[in-house]
């Protein structure tokens, strides 16, 4: 038993996929990740992206916000609607710093924002984050509370029997939250442990995720499984 799970630990993923169309940058990114023992896949747009996926196995993928053909926000929407890939860690990467740009791009499916310029150590250290917690989530790929059923592997989530239709974000936030049940979360918490540490958002964006969770919640009277805990935060129960 223990054997396996040291095989599993050195098994940690490893494959990341640059979809960047400033060849500087890509080769920066490469270069600056390979150090780390990263195995690094390289594209210039999505299309490019999606050749490198046919034929390589990709644990992570960094996108770039504006790409050639069509935008990043697309490919990554693109990832989520495609059952191979609607899981995938993903780490946005532009120039946009707007509190508006930064939430349309998590909303879009990615994991964590990352704005240029930027500094490498950072990006490596967002990435062994992401798939830290990846590796970690896939671990347990059914959690059940309550009424709620949560398949991590599938990516679906059934309420009393029936399937409830997430979004990304709120799906993750949901995840967390079932996984700690019983125990309250900061806005700030929450954003370091569902969107990463050092995710520059601003923390009524938790709220906003946890309104639509609610409002997704509501019909199958399972809304208030999540409760607000007066200048705390947010605890998930299931009694």
């Amino acid at each position: 038993m223990n054997s396996n799970k040291q095989t599993k630990h050195l098994a940690m993923p490893g494959n990341i996929l640059t979809v960047e169309d400033e060849s500087a940058i890509r080769d920066m990114v490469k270069f600056a990740l390979e150090r780390h023992g990263l195995t690094v896949h390289s594209s210039g747009s999505a299309p490019e992206a999606r050749q490198v996926m046919a034929t390589q196995t990709v644990d992570l993928a960094i996108v770039d916000w504006m790409l050639p053909g069509g935008s990043g926000l697309e490919f990554v929407r693109s990832l989520r609607k495609d059952p191979l890939y609607n899981s995938l860690p993903v780490i946005m990467l532009t120039a946009r710093t707007d509190e508006h740009d930064i939430t349309a791009g998590l909303d879009a499916g990615a994991d964590d924002y990352v704005t240029k310029p930027f500094s490498p150590r950072e990006l490596h250290s967002r990435i062994k984050a992401l798939l830290r917690r990846s590796h970690d989530f896939h671990d347990d790929p059914i959690l059940t509370r309550g009424p709620l059923s949560l398949d991590m592997a599938a990516h679906r989530l059934h309420a009393n029997g029936e399937e409830v239709t997430l979004g990304h974000t709120e799906f993750k936030l949901l995840a967390f939250l079932m996984k700690n049940p019983d125990r309250v979360y900061s806005r700030t918490q929450l954003l370091d442990h569902v969107w990463g540490p050092g995710t520059f958002i601003e923390e009524r964006t938790v709220d906003v995720h946890i309104l639509r969770l609610r409002k997704s919640l509501k019909p199958y009277a399972a809304d208030k499984l999540l409760a607000t805990v007066r200048g705390a935060g947010y605890r998930f129960t299931a009694s």
